[in-house]
């Protein structure tokens, strides 16, 4: 069922990478740099169709495996201070934004959006769908904890005209569901699915995860099937990143209970397995997606595009963040929010946008974002001809190109001349490849997750 590493390949899957969401990645952003990017909010330009992040930073159970910037609100205080927080940050950056032709998608993250009470979730939907002036085919997605997503709340989202939910199951199997304090029956997440699709919510995603303790590549291949039967619009496999100096709460989670870097492979062939045999689209690195959906269309087509909350056809050139720890981009570079709520909170009061960190981007960093974003949506680039298209010499990475040789000797990748291709078998791996690009990578290897 499953392929196998060989020995470099093996070698080069135990690095620590960035998943290049965005390039430079986020650890490379600079508090100095916060203050010079509010005026990038002013810039925007009368064509461009706007996106919109809002983070909910609380949770209502802590799962031990989680790597997101969230809290349990024991009590609904905190989050009614939130809500008047946020409520103030969505006319601060309203009224920063310069002409632009409308909301065409806004994300809901966290955290779990259903932490807020449905009436609550209703009214933010509404505020920011008018602040930003939402386009009639605005899609308006939220991230939703299955397992305490109740019938008020999914009546809410109908309401709210959401038209895509992704629904975090990770994993089916009951034991490790305990294991990762996450329990929510199968049943229940096809009840959710159920309703959801009821109230108007016509596209779902599902979340799955590989390398959780006590995973195998039986257990994974069978909650895979299980997911697929269901027939999702979209689903995203992660591999789980253990970094417990980072996330205390995964101290929980025993190093002795976790699979060594060949069972997270075989793990992750085991979900694919799983997936393609119902016939769904391998789409980047690690998302699926049912032929009809927009996102297979994107690829076949060459137009998908890589941002912070994964893999999407969204076209928008503008991402305003709003929440704690948002992160937003602009053409001049990328922002984010201040991360602890009392400091952003802070900074609205003082009514100014509460930005912790951004980073301008250079033509160098343009040049390798551009090159590593279709490696990791297309699986093929041409980097002279892309750096030409970037006003640069043709052979301004031909350093990477050289580097990329020993990778095609490991199988990892194929170059003839200046076009790198990721075959097939090596897909998982690409990262390792578009790492080849990455020139700021020695200063924050030691932050990111395994290649696998």
């Amino acid at each position: 069922m499953t392929r196998s590493l060989s020995a470099e390949q093996r070698a080069h899957a135990q690095r620590n990478l960035p998943r290049y969401t965005s390039y430079p990645t986020a650890v490379a952003f600079e508090a100095d740099q916060a203050s010079s990017a509010r005026s990038w909010f002013s810039r925007t330009r009368s064509q461009d169709r706007l996106s919109v992040y809002a983070h909910v930073p609380f949770c209502r159970r802590l799962c031990w495996y989680c790597g997101c910037h969230t809290s349990i609100a024991h009590g609904y205080e905190r989050v009614g201070a939130y809500l008047d927080a946020v409520t103030r940050e969505i006319a601060l950056v309203a009224a920063a934004l310069g002409e632009h032709d409308g909301l065409a998608h806004l994300h809901f993250g966290g955290g779990s959006p259903n932490a807020l009470h449905p009436a609550d979730f209703v009214s933010l939907v509404d505020r920011i769908k008018s602040a930003f002036d939402a386009r009639p085919d605005a899609e308006i997605a939220a991230e939703l904890d299955p397992g305490l997503l109740s019938a008020a709340f999914i009546d809410a989202a109908g309401a709210a005209g959401v038209t895509r939910a992704s629904l975090g199951v990770q994993t089916f199997d009951p034991d490790v569901q305990a294991r990762v304090n996450r329990i929510q029956p199968f049943e229940q997440v096809a009840q959710a699915m159920d309703r959801l699709r009821a109230v108007g919510v016509k596209a779902i995603n599902f979340d799955l995860m590989y390398g959780l303790p006590g995973q195998t590549p039986e257990s994974v291949y069978a909650s895979a099937r299980l997911a697929a039967q269901m027939a999702p619009d979209r689903l995203a496999v992660f591999g789980y990143a253990h970094v417990p100096w980072m996330k205390k709460h995964q101290v929980m989670i025993q190093q002795a209970d976790l699979a060594d870097i060949d069972g997270r492979w075989a793990q992750a062939e085991a979900a694919d397995a799983a997936l393609t045999e119902f016939g769904y689209v391998r789409i980047g690195l690690d998302h699926y997606a049912l032929p009809s959906d927009s996102l297979s269309r994107a690829a076949a087509q060459r137009r998908l595009r890589r941002n912070f909350q994964g893999y999407t056809d969204d076209p928008a050139p503008i991402l305003a963040p709003i929440g704690p720890s948002s992160i937003g981009q602009f053409r001049e570079g990328y922002v984010q929010n201040l991360t602890p709520s009392d400091q952003w909170a802070a900074k609205i009061t003082e009514g100014v946008l509460p930005l912790g960190r951004g980073l301008a981007l250079t033509s160098d960093d343009r040049i390798r974002a551009a090159v590593i974003e279709r490696l990791m949506c297309d699986l093929t680039v041409d980097v002279a001809a892309l750096c030409e298209a970037h006003g640069l010499p043709a052979d301004y990475l031909d350093a990477c190109l050289d580097d990329t040789d020993a990778l095609a000797i490991a199988g990892l990748c194929q170059r003839e001349g200046s076009v790198v291709s990721i075959p097939e078998p090596a897909r998982r791996l690409m990262r390792i490849v578009a790492a080849a690009f990455d020139a700021r990578l020695p200063a924050v290897a030691s932050r990111h997750a395994k290649a696998v």
